[in-house]
């Protein structure tokens, strides 16, 4: 076998120990910075050693961490996923970078004399905070916290507020970095870029914390690492590193609070990339001299982009999502007891729903994807494949049939994005596509994602080490807007791989059937959103859809072996987000998905006709696959639930086991059909819907 390795990965065989690799030239440096006016040596790196075969830390228990930059952007965007889990139990913990006091002027509508006060606007936002998760504890807003400090790496100091309901808590945490500095007026982007700046902390009204500190790049990554050892997290929900490019004028950019070229706030980017600098370092500190890699799974949410995309949120989901933007909002009169105010009154009342910007009306993940890649193994036993820890790992069952799931096998190759592609070739082996953070640095260092894969020695075998298949993209920052790759075999044996371009449109590259891969190749057509779903038809024709912003678009082959073709005429309505495809009988194909902002399911053969299977209320993205009497669906409920519904109008809730996460993967197998998802403890779980019942 002839090795090939991706930027520095290698097969174990070859790995020299965790610090020569560490050390490799590929090292993800994370650099170091001092608020000086000669900057000191940058500390070199460390990085996830991507060689697979580290053991995996498990403790079969759950933590939510959420990092944000601003108070409230967990409310607008991470929602109503962190209620979800907080509902079922989930222990969170909140961190908020920012001080979130802008021009210190807590705005109150339809008044013009407010009066700067940073330090006032600050401890008001924090308040809001306490208002909004108090009631998502199902407390009255103004229930007291218990507030303390708590001593971060470096002996830097922060607040933290901690409130317990029965089995349910929540902590927030405000580092409370300032949001501008002198010549700075985006102070953390520039933390991010420069290494001669340090940043000061905002000591906020009220807070326990009397004096402030300065933070400098590598210190902020530090920070963020410590809280990650010391809380231990399953799951990290972060912002997005790599929002799209989105040119707007400047009086739009400026109304929308984007950052010239790209659609979020740059204060989003620069925490989101602070964000997946700790986690990279966290894996590498743990797994040092053979460590255990930490078992988490991560999530990074979209922001502004909700401005420019269709919302995704029906009303019920919707209402309930806006509903703790209200105390976070709060008002003037109330009389909650902080001296700096109560809330961020320029948010409360109406105010979340009438907002034209629309950024609570969807919740969009950046790395969408369709659930864990589930197959059969020779004994019979399910295996399911994820991201754990920036890493690919295999879980197999512990017998055929028993939905339950031993200890995750490290399969290395990280830092990688949630969710893998996969494509199984005619042979039966297996193979599994990741988008790589190739690098990962700020102070102009590289900054590169690249599509990876791992690939099946033999059916059921080892895997070979991992390959790189590079970029469609030229230049490292249109190189980052890559999505998550999908991939499929066509009935010729060829396998096809797809990704969303920086362009939001699709690029393609195809595998031969002697192991060969063809160039990147875009394949046109109109802008689209991330989370492609590709299938073949009962002719070995390859389908590609992916929801776009006036319907679903669609490229296909005139026959098995052609290219890929953007079929402008394609009569599909629009989806607010990804659509899931099923082999329907007589070899053809329908999709399924939610209209924007609908609860109703849409369901359409390729000719736009529809497949009278809509009965299926809920949110989200749904799993589609193909039976004799018709589609089998998964998906949720408004309420947040697993449902599965069967062809015959039977309808089944999954009311039992850990908090399910994002997507999940609806497998049809001997005994019947099988969901498998990753839970909110960083394992798999199994349900065996049965008609008419509750699972």
């Amino acid at each position: 076998m002839k090795d090939r390795t991706v930027s520095g990965l290698r097969p174990a065989a070859f790995r020299p120990g965790r610090r020569g690799v560490v050390a490799s030239a590929a090292a993800l440096a994370l650099a170091a910075v001092t608020g000086c006016s000669v900057p000191a040596p940058r500390r070199g790196g460390p990085s996830a050693d991507p060689a697979p075969g580290m053991p995996v830390a498990s403790s079969r228990r759950a933590q939510l961490m959420q990092i944000a930059a601003h108070p409230d952007d967990d409310l607008y965007f991470m929602n109503p996923d962190s209620q979800r889990m907080v509902d079922a139990g989930v222990p969170l913990v909140s961190v908020y970078v920012t001080a979130g006091e802008h021009d210190g002027k807590n705005h109150i509508p339809g008044r013009k004399d407010t009066v700067a006060d940073k330090a006032a606007y600050s401890s008001a936002r924090h308040q809001g905070l306490r208002q909004a998760y108090a009631r998502m504890l199902g407390l009255d807003r103004f229930t007291a916290w218990r507030k303390g400090v708590i001593t971060l790496r470096g002996d830097r100091r922060a607040e933290i507020n901690t409130l317990t309901h029965g089995n349910r808590r929540v902590e927030l945490i405000f580092l409370n970095l300032a949001m501008h500095a002198p010549r700075r007026w985006t102070a953390l982007p520039s933390l991010w870029k420069d290494r001669a700046l340090g940043l000061r902390t905002v000591v906020a009204d009220d807070s326990p914390v009397r004096k402030a500190d300065t933070y400098d790049y590598d210190a902020l990554v530090d920070v963020l690492v410590g809280l990650m050892e010391q809380y231990r997290p399953t799951v990290i929900h972060t912002l997005d590193p790599d929002p799209d490019i989105q040119h707007s004028d400047e009086e739009t950019r400026r109304k929308d609070s984007e950052q010239r070229g790209y659609s979020d706030h740059a204060d989003h980017t620069a925490v989101a990339c602070f964000s997946w600098a700790a986690m990279v370092r966290w894996v590498a500190d743990a797994t040092e001299d053979g460590g255990a890699i930490p078992g988490f799974l991560a999530t990074s949410f979209r922001g502004y982009y909700n401005r420019h995309w269709p919302k995704n949120l029906p009303a019920q989901v919707l209402r309930e999502k806006a509903a703790h933007l209200v105390p976070y909002g709060g008002d003037p009169s109330w009389q909650c007891g902080n001296s700096g105010g109560c809330g961020d009154y320029s948010v409360g009342g109406t105010r979340p729903l009438t907002n034209k910007k629309g950024w609570v009306r969807a919740t969009h993940y950046r790395y969408p994807d369709a659930g864990p890649v589930v197959a059969a193994g020779p004994d019979g036993r399910l295996v399911a494949y994820g991201v754990l820890g920036l890493r690919a790992v295999r879980w197999h069952e512990t017998r055929a049939g028993s939905g339950q799931w031993g200890e995750p096998d490290d399969l290395g190759g990280g830092p990688l994005a949630p969710g893998l592609g996969s494509a199984r070739l005619a042979d039966g082996r297996q193979l599994l596509f990741g988008l790589r953070f190739a690098a990962l640095g700020g102070h102009g260092h590289a900054n590169k994602r690249e599509i990876v894969l791992l690939e099946q020695d033999a059916p059921g075998g080892p895997f070979r080490a991992w390959t790189g298949l590079g970029n469609p993209e030229r230049g490292d920052d249109r190189g980052r807007r890559l999505g998550v790759p999908v991939a499929v075999t066509g009935g010729d044996g060829r396998v096809h791989l797809f990704v969303r371009n920086a362009d939001k449109g699709v690029s393609g590259r195809v595998r031969e059937s002697d192991g060969t891969w063809g160039p990147w190749r875009d394949l046109g057509g109109a802008e689209v959103q991330d989370g492609l779903a590709a299938a073949v038809d009962g002719a070995g024709r390859v389908h590609l859809f992916a929801a776009g912003r006036e319907r679903v678009h669609h490229w296909t082959q005139d026959s098995p072996g052609a290219p890929l073709v953007f079929r402008p005429d394609a009569a599909l309505p629009l989806s607010g987000g990804p659509v899931a495809v099923a082999a329907a009988p007589g070899g053809g194909l329908e999709l399924y998905f939610r209209a924007p902002a609908k609860k109703e399911l849409t369901g359409v053969r390729l000719d736009g006709t529809a497949t009278g299977r809509t009965a299926f209320d809920g949110y989200g993205p749904v799993a589609a696959a193909g039976a004799p009497g018709g589609a089998l669906l998964l998906g949720r409920d408004l309420r947040g639930q697993v449902v599965f519904r069967g062809p015959d109008g039977s309808v089944a809730t999954r009311t039992r086991g850990t908090v399910a996460l994002e997507s999940a993967t609806l497998r049809v197998g001997p005994g019947g059909p099988v969901a498998v998802g990753l839970g909110a403890d960083g394992y798999p779980w199994t349900w065996a819907p049965q008609a008419r019942t509750q699972g």
